[in-house]
């Protein structure tokens, strides 16, 4: 019995299937990309992300956002956009009451430990040191009732002074279990960077992971630390900075040469013996008589170049990508925008700050309330939190304000009549919590009630018509220009 195998076809058909390659172009290495792909590793996650390296990327981020206004202006306006005046806390219990009063303690709590600026500090760190901690801890001196605080720390000090971890179970400062959740942090009493207490610099406490708040973007698979996310950015700001002082460099030089001397004679021709590179001081309003032969130029300063604002577009716009802001957002220009172009851009902008909004309730602010609420339950004035394990509730933030609101006005209205929207989403898209403005729209018409005023004698003066078509047309003229 011969097996299939043992076939003479089929044997020269396996070997002729051993000798076909599957290739890819961007597996090839040759003389043209070998340098381009040198840094190329089949690193893990965190020892791609390890403590050297990120300690280089942060110094480098804060040095660039430090000093490049393009960086600040970008780390500030993604904080804003994202946190803006801080979230508010919606309670979706059965209990009227019990929400109000929740609702308003946390609101006042979150006032003093001044909780939103927080908030915008920890999204500023996020793209600057890839990683935001907050520690969970008492605060006596709060007026509030409830004592506990949110204390920000730097990055640089959850780290393992000895051997930066050599342990398999923990990742620079952070210890996990056998399952791979975090189970207590390291934390540098004192900054690494301190140049006070010297005997200090490597004393640390162990913190239990209900205690800290640890927010960063995981780009990959096993990823336990986070990286700058301006990280890809870093050095096209440096090419930037670079070419503007080049520019202004090159027309400083053109401009410190007022004239020069020169002759289209030979070398052994008639012109008049001159010295070269000689210094001639000129005086303004003056005539003057040259050297025979030879006659007076002026550098012409031909910088910047046209290029210029063309390259520092396009820079600015490769630099916003990795953060899914629109250029004319990091640059804080429209001019170059229509208004369908500007929405268009906007879209993906404002996608990603609700995606992450959302990260930051599910890592930060739940975390937060919780530990609030575990707080709130031993005082007196909260006893009837003690029966309730569960509060359902969400998260407010600010709204984003239309670039015209009679045309999102007449939309939302729509939106309404067909019943494909609700009050509470459109309310929400502001903002804004839907029971909190009906009741105060209730208490408004009851008010007009009794004063004997009518819905249109409470509204406010509306500009003209005129006045409104005389913006529209400047607003075309300024974008057809």
């Amino acid at each position: 019995m011969m097996w299939p195998f043992g076939n003479k076809t089929t044997r020269k058909a396996r070997s002729f299937a051993r000798m076909i390659r599957a290739k890819f172009d961007a597996a090839v290495t040759n003389a043209d990309n070998v340098r381009h792909w040198a840094n190329a590793d089949g690193l893990s996650a965190d020892a791609a992300a390890s403590a050297d390296v990120r300690q280089t990327l942060r110094n480098r981020a804060r040095y660039e956002v430090a000093n490049n206004s393009y960086a600040k202006g970008i780390v500030l306006t993604l904080a804003n956009d994202c946190v803006g005046t801080g979230p508010r806390l919606q309670l979706l219990t059965e209990d009227a009451e019990i929400n109000r009063i929740v609702e308003t303690a946390f609101a006042d709590w979150a006032r003093e430990i001044r909780l939103a600026e927080k908030l915008r500090t920890m999204r500023m760190a996020k793209a600057t040191d890839g990683e935001a901690f907050a520690l969970l801890t008492g605060n006596p001196v709060l007026r509030s009732p409830v004592k506990i605080d949110a204390q920000l720390v730097e990055a640089d000090r959850i780290t393992n002074p000895a051997l930066r971890m050599t342990d398999d179970t923990a990742v620079d400062g952070i210890q996990f279990d056998r399952h791979g959740n975090p189970r207590q942090y390291l934390v540098l009493r004192q900054h690494p960077g301190q140049t006070s207490f010297p005997s200090t610099v490597n004393a640390f406490d162990l913190v239990p992971v209900g205690s800290m708040i640890h927010w960063f973007r995981p780009d990959r698979a096993g990823q336990h630390r986070g990286v700058p996310e301006i990280t890809p950015a870093l050095p096209l700001f440096a090419q930037l900075r670079r070419y503007t002082l080049a520019v202004l460099g090159a027309a400083e030089t053109a401009a410190d040469f007022a004239a020069v001397l020169f002759t289209d004679a030979p070398a052994s021709g008639e012109a008049a013996a001159v010295e070269p590179m000689d210094i001639v001081e000129l005086e303004k309003r003056m005539a003057t008589v040259l050297p025979d032969g030879w006659k007076l130029g002026q550098i012409k300063a031909e910088q910047p170049g046209t290029t210029y604002g063309e390259f520092k577009r396009e820079l600015l716009n490769e630099i916003a990508r990795c953060l899914n802001m629109p250029f004319n957002v990091a640059a804080g220009n429209s001019s170059g925008y229509n208004y369908a172009s500007g929405r268009l851009d906007h879209q993906t902008y404002f996608k990603s700050i609700r995606v992450e909004q959302a990260d930051c309730n599910s890592v930060v602010l739940d975390r937060i309330f919780a530990a609030w609420l575990s707080e709130a339950r031993l005082l007196r004035d909260f006893t009837f939190l003690r029966g309730i394990d569960l509060l359902p509730h969400q998260w407010f933030w600010d709204g984003t304000e239309h670039v015209d609101p009679a045309k999102e006005a007449s939309a939302q209205a729509t939106r309404l009549s067909n019943n494909t929207t609700t009050l509470a989403t459109e309310y929400a898209r502001q903002g804004k919590d839907w029971e909190t403005e009906l009741r105060q729209r209730a208490k408004e018409k009851q008010l007009m009630k009794e004063l004997g005023l009518s819905e249109a004698q409470a509204q406010p003066e509306q500009p003209s018509q005129d006045d409104e078509e005389d913006d529209t047309d400047v607003e075309d003229q300024r974008q057809a220009a």
